[in-house]
């Protein structure tokens, strides 16, 4: 378990680092464009508009769509999640995140967001329509304009509870104090 929440740990950070943009050295020959002709990373694609709508509702007004059942516990609001995601605008399909690997805590993220992943078992994929008061509301958010619909495609990859993360990190607290430890042969 604690080499889990090791693994999830450790792909946040590649993760986080390799979001670096490496561009090959220019060379002789026709002017190239001022980006360098350069597509930048990763790849934004317009999602169609068959693909931005939900099926089902919840009482608080979040919208979804089950693209993969799974059956299982689905994580509480206090616990951390293991996802692939997509993100992208109602209005016009824009992506604006994706990752593969992200992990967080449940309650660590937009209202519509938290609210969709406590309905995902682990292997489930949803679609979240999530409303602009369960988003960023009238705040824009780097690429979102204020007052944006959002769609997410979310794939629950894995799940910890609160109690086991608390556990895993006791335990790897406790493991280097416990390595400097000498305990004398009997």
């Amino acid at each position: 378990m604690i080499k889990t929440i090791s693994r999830i740990a450790a792909v946040a950070l590649v993760l986080s680092a390799s979001q670096t943009v490496l561009a090959a050295p220019a060379v002789s020959g026709p002017a190239a464009p001022a980006d360098g002709g350069i597509i930048p990373l990763p790849l934004n694609p317009v999602v169609p508009a068959s693909q931005r709508g939900c099926t089902l509702k919840t009482a608080s007004g979040l919208g979804y769509t089950v693209l993969r059942a799974a059956a299982g516990p689905k994580p509480a609001a206090d616990g951390y999640v293991l996802v692939n995601y997509i993100g992208y605008l109602a209005a016009n399909g824009q992506t604006f995140d994706q990752s593969t690997g992200a992990a967080f805590p449940v309650g660590g993220v937009i209202p519509g967001f938290s609210e969709g992943l406590q309905l995902a078992s682990k292997g489930t994929i949803l679609r979240l329509c999530i409303p602009a008061v369960m988003g960023y509301g009238a705040q824009a958010q780097g690429p979102i304009p204020a007052n944006s619909d959002l769609v997410f495609q979310v794939e629950l990859v894995d799940f910890r509870t609160k109690a086991e993360v608390d556990a895993m990190q006791a335990a790897q607290q406790a493991a280097p104090q416990a390595a400097g430890t000498v305990t004398p042969p009997k």
